[in-house]
């Protein structure tokens, strides 16, 4: 197995085209362990961790350029109030020595139905910047998964970054497993509120073959909220919309049976957890008025 080494985003673009093969690397967490139990075995990995590029995020125009290459950890520090919905993905990944090492860049590209970071960035309406040779184009979130851990990249493409515009209102994400920590979940979601444009963002985990948003139940919440005036005046969500909410997410998903859980609990699992999300992010949303 050959092992590449770029220092530049520029030589691991040109590495790239001439070794399409090559699985890239950034923290590992996800590749070495495939590497480790020999689900694969490639030509060539190609190592990004020297790439100091990849690991900056900057703001711009307003919208977050993510560096593929930034761990967990300083998303946790430095984003956390500006997408907190990702930071709190992001403190569910592994241990702290996981997040430390771990990035979203990775987590995407693995492309892992299970992958934490997933839900919170189809909330966020986000994209991915893909890099190549040939030049750059971004991808929106939603056409990124193509399949179980297959994306949309080109052979020769690495992702350079992901571009997110913080939503305009709060942000959840709930995880459930089958214990407490360092788990990989049984069923994810995500939620992002956008008053800015009275819409609502969604994301589900493990319960399809790809990730996915909840797009009916999206444009149902955001309607009755529109059609109540509570978009303007904050007030009380009735029990029965965020229980309609809850079961329009449900019917999103696709789930099957599994060593990690069931079909049925999972849809379960998801309606509860829109329900509450839903709760925590308008309660978020009455203080912040």
């Amino acid at each position: 197995m050959e092992f590449l080494r770029p220092l530049t985003l520029e030589r691991a673009l040109q590495l790239k085209a001439a070794h399409p093969d090559a699985v890239p690397v950034a923290g590992g967490t996800d590749v070495m362990v495939e590497l480790n139990f020999d689900k694969v075995r490639p030509p060539a990995l190609l190592d990004l961790g020297g790439v100091a590029e990849l690991s900056q995020w900057t703001m711009v125009d307003g919208q977050v350029r993510l560096g593929a290459g930034a761990p967990y950890t300083r998303v946790i520090a430095e984003l956390g109030q500006t997408l907190p919905g990702l930071a709190m993905a992001a403190r569910t990944v592994g241990s702290p020595q996981i997040r430390n090492r771990g990035t979203v860049g990775g987590n995407l590209g693995a492309a892992s139905p299970a992958g934490d970071a997933h839900p919170a960035l189809l909330a966020a309406d986000a994209e991915v910047e893909a890099a190549s040779v040939r030049g750059v184009r971004r991808i929106p979130i939603t056409e990124f998964f193509t399949g179980v851990k297959r994306n949309a990249l080109a052979a020769d493409e690495l992702i350079a970054a992901i571009w997110i515009t913080p939503p305009s209102g709060p942000q959840q994400f709930s995880k459930i497993g089958t214990r407490n920590a360092m788990v990989i979940s049984v069923a994810a979601f995500g939620l992002a509120l956008h008053p800015a444009h009275e819409a609502i963002g969604t994301g589900i985990g493990s319960a399809a073959p790809t990730p996915r948003r909840a797009t009916h139940a999206e444009k149902f919440l955001a309607g009755e909220l529109t059609a109540h005036n509570l978009w303007h005046s904050r007030g009380a969500l009735p029990p029965s919309l965020t229980a309609a909410f809850g079961e329009r997410v449900a019917d999103a998903a696709s789930p099957i049976d599994d060593v990690r859980g069931t079909a049925a609990y999972r849809l379960h699992a998801l309606s509860v957890m829109a329900r509450r999300t839903l709760v925590w992010a308008w309660n978020d949303y009455q203080r912040a008025a």
